[in-house]
């Protein structure tokens, strides 16, 4: 690795720890500088959902610096910070007063038109991004794909493309299912169907009878809080058709979220078996317990990662 390179590695982790709230500046990205990015825990593949660093700020650079400190070599992007890099108008933020509904209608319309015409060279800038810094950006999460018009699905899918990843994640849903798995087959990318409590060990049988590219998007916790039963069974059945788990710690009877190791999912036993087993899916780190008071975003992902290397070293 040249000096450049380790100096310019020192400078994204400064940046993010010191100061979180700047924007790493443009003129950071050279055409000569690469760094491949070792696994943080040898024998799993493990990322983060850029979803985690929600209470910090956003911009596609803001993520980028995360994952430098971070040492992570895999991401599931959310779709909002890379759709707003190829310049769509930006999310106006959800809410329920009828004034926020005409919002969100009109930006949804807006985002419509910017999704048919987008420049798919601006995702593969992405890519490429993302790459010197030793970072794959595995899956991409869009939002609603049902809902979607052809058009705006074709683009989701080429998006995926463009970015690398092996597939995209969304809601599990009877209607995005139907509509979707046609996509999925046509465009030979994974579909990722997540899950919240409402699930079962069944809820995903008939999904990958539709098409061989749809997939599982397993969120344990989600599953522990629903089930109150172990996900290891599913994992065990499914581990050739999982896009990705989710990695969380919750309690049962639909508990809340918890510190890891403090709640009713077996996370250490489920990370063994990803390594004893050498499953290549992610298993992708989602934060969202309450940040306790001095600590941010990056500083309890870092924990989850010691927690990962603790559970199988």
């Amino acid at each position: 690795m040249s000096n450049s390179s380790i100096n310019r590695r020192k400078f994204l982790k400064n940046a993010a720890a010191l100061s979180s709230v700047a924007l790493l500046p443009s003129a950071l990205w050279s055409d000569t500088l690469k760094i491949s990015a070792p696994a943080p825990v040898p024998g799993i593949n493990l990322g983060v959902i850029t979803y985690s660093f929600r209470s910090m700020p956003g911009k596609l650079d803001d993520l980028l610096g995360y994952l430098v400190e971070l040492g992570l070599n895999t991401v599931e992007l959310m779709g909002e910070p890379v759709e707003e890099y190829a310049g769509a108008p930006p999310f106006p933020g959800w809410g329920r007063s009828e004034e926020k509904r005409k919002e969100l209608e009109a930006w949804g319309k807006e985002m419509s038109k910017f999704r048919a015409g987008a420049d798919i060279g601006k995702y593969k800038e992405v890519k490429k991004r993302f790459k010197k810094e030793g970072i794959n950006i595995e899956v991409v999460k869009f939002g609603s794909m049902a809902r979607m018009s052809d058009e705006e699905i074709a683009y989701c899918f080429n998006s995926a493309k463009a970015l690398g990843s092996k597939g995209i994640t969304l809601e599990r849903s009877d209607e995005s299912i139907e509509k979707l798995s046609p996509y999925a087959t046509k465009y030979k990318r994974q579909i990722g169907y997540h899950n919240h409590a409402q699930v079962a060990f069944e809820s995903w049988d008939e999904a990958v009878k539709k098409s061989p590219y749809n997939s599982l998007n397993l969120d344990v916790g989600h599953y522990i809080a629903g089930t109150n039963t172990s996900p290891i069974p599913l994992i065990e059945k499914y581990h050739d058709r999982i896009l990705n788990l989710h990695l969380k710690d919750r309690k049962f009877n639909e508990g809340p979220n918890m510190p890891w190791g403090q709640g009713d999912t077996p996370l250490k036993e489920i990370l063994q078996l990803m390594k004893n087993n050498k499953y290549k899916f992610m298993g992708t780190i989602e934060l969202e317990y309450d940040i306790p008071e001095g600590s941010d975003a990056v500083k309890e992902v870092a924990k989850c990662i010691d927690f990962c290397r603790e559970a199988v070293g």
